[in-house]
């Protein structure tokens, strides 16, 4: 078994289709702004793990996008293996950070606003 997809919630799937393909550099896996239904993939991984940029507008998904980024919790975690270099990477792309690489016992780590309400972590092993 693997995953096939995952999703993060966002305002509006069409602005974060834009953010995530232009922005952060995802690849259109499957894209259709008619019905708000947008789904990306990794470069490096283009028929790997699909990443459903999914409506937050039921009140239960909205709860728990507004309590994560209240508390400065990330909702998903992307790998990366230079985590200071993808930080200036998208930084130059207006891309804003919370937090800057960081150093922890378990690798290096920064975490920005995907602008659609929600906190991403980028992590270097």
């Amino acid at each position: 078994m693997k995953i096939a997809m995952t999703s993060v919630h966002v305002d509006d799937p069409i602005k974060a289709f834009k953010f995530y393909t232009e922005v952060l550099g995802f690849n259109e896996r499957l894209y259709m702004p008619e019905h708000f239904l947008a789904i990306v993939a990794s470069p490096e991984d283009p028929n790997g793990t699909g990443l459903l940029l999914e409506p937050s507008d039921n009140p239960i998904a909205r709860a728990y996008k507004e309590g994560l980024y209240s508390s400065d919790i990330p909702c998903i975690v992307f790998g990366v293996d230079d985590a200071q270099k993808e930080y200036e990477r998208l930084t130059a792309r207006g891309v804003v950070f919370k937090q800057v690489p960081t150093k922890t016992d378990f690798g290096t780590q920064a975490v920005f606003d995907d602008t659609q309400g929600n906190l991403i972590q980028i992590h270097q092993m």
